[in-house]
């Protein structure tokens, strides 16, 4: 079981804060491509003591996940624990970290960004594949301002099943209405053939962004541990609402959009603005 490391509280929350300075060449790699792996975001010790809270939360929450052998494809693909941010102070203090919220910001060119949800997805040892998909097909939002920064807990090499990548996915219309599935896989595996795919290994302290309408999967977890992954959805702080289009539409605005109705901005009390440039004192926003 993964223990919490010992770093002084205020060494922790500047670590989680401090701007991290992206390159314009960065920025526009992700407006072209739809993603970006950003190498050593995070300092090692820091994931390591989040890591900790993290999976003993998971842990709590996984109690009755069913065995492996009576899984639908989805299932096999991870644990899956949403805003784990409202259930532990700890987790809170992680996904409410200023430096990968400004990141956020600054990659989507907006002023700045609000929380949609956490989750943390836990791939099993012997875990299966996640399938092609697009997050944004599951959100009713009212523009593509939309990212997930995906932070492994560990080094994640090839055999535990980094995020794979299709470039430049997210202008493609076709798949967009495939929920995540088996069809999904095998249908968007034909259509995306026409761009290059990224896949490569992750690097504790490494993360990736990547926009909402941008297809990506994960394949199988072949080693004898968990790739253990905390996720942070965040949205442009002025998004909103529209009209529900699919099932899961309703579900994620009762969910995750409590209160709220169509038209209305993201700004229930669990979507609240973790970064925003028109907050900062004039003196920081000039020298970022």
């Amino acid at each position: 079981m993964p223990v919490q490391s010992e770093i002084n509280p205020n060494e922790l929350q500047r670590a989680l804060d401090e701007p991290f300075e992206l390159t314009r060449p960065q920025i526009d790699f992700y407006r072209e491509n739809g993603y970006i792996k950003l190498k050593q975001v995070l300092a090692p010790e820091v994931l390591e003591h989040y890591r900790g809270i993290i999976h003993e939360r998971v842990a709590e929450f996984s109690r009755d996940a069913l065995p492996m052998e009576r899984r639908t494809t989805y299932g096999k693909a991870f644990l899956q624990v949403m805003n784990l941010w409202t259930q532990s102070p700890g987790v809170r203090e992680f996904v409410f970290g200023k430096r990968l919220a400004r990141i956020a910001a600054e990659l989507m060119e907006v002023s700045g960004v609000r929380i949609y949800h956490d989750q943390a997805l836990y791939k099993e040892a012997g875990g299966g594949i996640t399938p092609w998909h697009a997050d944004q097909y599951y959100w009713p939002l009212d523009s593509d301002k939309t990212t997930t920064v995906w932070v492994p807990l560990q080094d994640t090499p090839l055999s535990m099943g980094p995020l794979a990548f299709c470039e430049k996915s997210h202008r493609f219309q076709a798949g967009r209405d495939l929920e995540i599935s088996d069809e999904s896989e095998m249908t968007l595996k034909q259509v995306l053939n026409c761009f290059s795919m990224e896949e490569g290994t992750f690097a504790l302290g490494d993360v990736s962004f990547h926009s909402g309408w941008t297809f990506h999967r994960a394949g199988p977890n072949t080693t004898d541990r968990p790739r253990e992954v905390m996720t942070i959805i965040y949205a442009d702080e002025n998004i909103r609402l529209i009209a529900p289009k699919n099932k899961n539409h309703i579900l994620d605005m009762e969910q995750w959009a409590p209160g709220l109705n169509v038209g209305d901005v993201l700004a229930s009390p669990i979507n609240p603005i973790i970064y925003s440039s028109k907050s900062e004192p004039a003196s920081d926003r000039e020298t970022s």
